[in-house]
C-alpha cells in the first residue's frame, strides 16, 4: 500500500514544487494481475457493429469481417480479457440466435431499440479474441435464461467429445473445443438482470455454477475456468448486504458449488440525471469528476472487508467487472448508444482507478473498463473507415508493463491539489517490478495548473537513469479526432541524476510512466 505522509490543506504548492518519492524495491510484493487491464463490450450502440464487426464484404480492410485497424490497436496493449456480450444485454441473450445460418433477427430492447442482425455471434467473438490475443470472459444469461441454456452453450464451445454441439460447432467452422477463461453468472442480478434479492440470486447462483461445465480437456487442471458471481454496485446498504449474502454462502460451500469471484460495478458519474459533458468543461468539472473516481479507493476497502471476514485467505477475487466514466450522451446522438467523447481528463481518470486497483492487488485481481469501443470511456472511437485512439488507450499502452507485475511499495507526500470546495491529492504513483527484473514507476500530476519536480530515490541501491513517456495536452477537455488524431499522445520523457536521486518534472495535468536503470 503507498504510504501517504499527511495530506495538509497548506496553501497551494508554487510552481515545480519538488515531491520526494522512495521506492522500496526490497520488498516486491502481491503480483498485480494482468486481467485488471480487461476490456468490455456490450452489443451496445456501435460498440460491436462498425466498431468491431463490419462483415466480410465491406470495403474497410477486415479478417472474416473483423476490422483489422481495430485489432492491430488491440494487440498493441496486450488485451488480456474480453467481457461479452453483456451488460444488460447478457440477460436477454440466447446464444443460439448468434450461430449458424441464417441468423434470428432479434430487438435490442436495453440499448436504443434497435435491431439486433446478430451476425456477430458466439464463433465470431471467439475468433476476435484470437485474433487480438485475448481470453474469453462469457456473461451467461440468468435474467431470462436457464441452467440448461447456458450449460449447452458450454457444451458447445468446449466439449472435444463427438456431441451432437460439438459436431454443430465443427460444421460451424471451428472443429477444435475453444478455451474460455471466465464465466460471468449473470449481470447487475438486482437491477437490469432480473430485480432479484440476495437469497434468491444465491439460490441461482449455486445452480448455474454446478450445472454449467467446462468441458475442454486443456482446462481441467491449470487453466480452469474461473467463475464470476454477481456482486455489489455501490457502497450504500443494500449493497454491503449482498456482499455479506454472498461471501458468507461461500464460507459454507460445498463440492457442488463453487466461485471464484465477486463483481463489483462503479461508474464515475456526477449525477445520473444531469451528467457532465464529455467536451467543452473546464476545470471544475475536471476536479468534481476526479473527486468521484477517487471514491472507488474506499468502496474497494468496504466490501474487501466484508469478504475478508468469509475468506481470509484472499481466494475470492473482488472483479470490477464495470468501471469508468459515464457522461451525458454527445448532442445528436442516440441516448441509448452512450456516445461521448474522450479527454485528457478521462486518461487520468483511468491512470488512477488502474493505481487503485493495483494497490489493492491482493484482491481485486480483474477489472473491465467500460467500455472497449465507440460506448462510454472507450479505447478506441470508429466512424466508417475512420479510427482514432482515445486518451484512455494510451494510458493503457503506457501501463502494459504493469502487467503481471510485481507491486512495489512507495513512500511520498501527494501535496495538496484544491479548485472551489474540492481538495484532492496533488500527485499520485506507484511502482512496481516486472518479470525481468525492471522497476516501473507510474506518476500522474492531478493539477491541472503546476508542474511538480520528482526526485525518486530506491531504498535498495541507485538509480542511473530513468525513461519512459508522459501524456499531457494543452487543455484538461483536449481531445483526439479524425482530423486531429495526435492532440492527446504520449511523448519521451526522461529523468536526470543529481546528488543521487533521479529529478523528473512532471508537467500539470499528465500522466507519466518511466522505467529506472539500476
Amino acid at each position: 500500500m503507498v504510504a501517504l505522509i499527511g495530506l495538509s490543506a497548506a496553501a497551494p504548492f508554487v510552481a515545480a514544487q519538488k515531491v520526494d518519492l522512495r521506492v522500496d524495491t526490497s520488498r516486491p510484493g502481491v503480483k498485480i494481475d494482468r486481467n485488471i487491464f480487461g476490456q468490455f463490450a456490450e452489443h451496445l450502440g456501435h460498440g460491436i457493429y462498425d466498431g468491431i464487426w463490419v462483415g466480410p464484404g465491406s470495403s474497410i480492410p477486415n479478417t472474416r469481417g473483423i476490422r483489422n485497424d481495430v485489432v492491430a490497436a488491440l494487440q498493441a496493449i496486450k488485451v488480456p480479457n474480453v467481457r461479452w456480450p453483456g451488460g444488460c444485454f447478457a440477460d436477454e441473450y440466447h446464444w443460439r440466435n448468434g450461430i449458424g445460418s441464417p441468423r434470428t433477427v432479434t430487438l435490442n430492447p436495453n440499448w436504443g431499440g434497435v435491431v439486433e442482425p446478430n451476425t456477430f455471434g458466439t464463433n465470431e467473438f471467439m475468433d476476435f479474441l484470437d485474433q487480438i490475443g485475448a481470453q474469453a470472459y462469457l456473461s451467461v444469461n440468468v435474467g431470462s435464461g436457464t441452467p440448461r441454456e447456458a450449460a449447452e452453450w458450454l457444451e458447445y464451445l468446449t466439449t472435444n467429445q463427438p456431441t451432437t454441439l460439438a459436431k454443430e460447432r465443427a460444421a460451424n467452422g471451428h472443429p477444435a473445443p475453444y478455451e474460455i477463461g471466465f464465466l460471468g453468472i449473470g449481470n447487475e442480478s438486482w437491477d437490469c438482470g432480473g430485480n432479484m434479492t440476495p437469497e434468491f440470486y444465491l439460490d441461482q447462483m449455486k445452480r448455474y455454477t454446478h450445472f454449467v461445465r467446462n468441458f475442454n480437456p486443456d482446462q481441467q487442471d491449470k487453466h480452469q475456468m474461473l467463475k464470476i458471481a454477481v456482486g455489489p454496485g455501490g457502497s450504500e446498504p443494500r449493497w454491503t448486504e449482498w456482499t455479506e449474502t454472498i461471501m458468507k454462502a461461500y464460507q459454507r460451500h460445498t463440492w457442488s458449488w463453487d466461485m471464484d469471484g465477486l463483481s463489483m460495478h462503479n461508474y464515475t458519474v456526477g449525477n445520473w440525471q444531469h451528467k457532465f459533458a464529455s467536451v467543452g468543461f473546464g476545470e471544475t468539472e475536471y476536479s468534481e469528476m476526479l473527486k468521484l473516481t477517487l471514491g472507488m479507493d474506499d468502496l474497494i476497502d468496504r466490501h474487501s472487508q466484508i469478504m475478508d471476514t468469509y475468506d481470509p485467505q484472499k481466494k475470492v477475487a473482488l472483479v470490477v467487472d464495470e468501471w469508468g466514466a459515464w457522461y451525458a450522451p454527445l448532442p445528436g446522438s442516440n441516448p441509448g448508444f452512450l456516445v461521448q467523447q474522450n479527454s485528457l481528463r478521462d486518461a487520468i481518470l483511468a491512470a488512477l482507478n488502474l493505481n487503485i486497483f493495483a494497490r489493492h492487488a491482493d484482491r481485486v485481481r480483474m477489472a473491465n473498463i467500460a467500455q472497449m469501443i465507440n460506448v462510454l470511456q472507450s479505447m478506441i472511437l470508429t466512424d466508417k473507415e475512420q479510427m482514432v485512439l482515445t486518451p484512455t488507450y494510451y494510458v493503457y499502452k503506457m501501463y502494459v508493463p504493469f502487467q503481471d507485475a510485481s507491486f512495489i511499495p512507495v513512500t511520498y507526500d501527494p501535496g495538496v491539489y484544491k479548485h472551489g470546495d474540492v481538495t484532492l491529492p496533488r500527485v499520485d504513483a506507484i511502482a512496481a517490478k516486472d518479470t525481468n527484473g525492471k522497476v516501473w514507476v507510474e506518476l500522474t500530476n492531478i493539477d491541472p495548473n503546476q508542474p511538480a519536480t520528482i526526485e525518486i530515490s530506491l531504498d535498495a541501491g541507485t538509480a542511473k537513469s530513468a525513461a519512459g513517456e508522459t501524456l499531457t495536452a494543452p487543455e484538461v477537455d483536449s481531445i483526439n479526432t479524425f482530423d486531429a488524431p495526435n492532440t492527446v499522445v504520449p511523448k519521451p520523457v526522461s529523468a536526470k541524476l543529481e546528488n543521487g536521486k533521479l529529478s523528473l518534472k512532471l508537467e500539470p495535468k499528465s500522466v507519466t510512466v518511466i522505467s529506472l536503470e539500476e
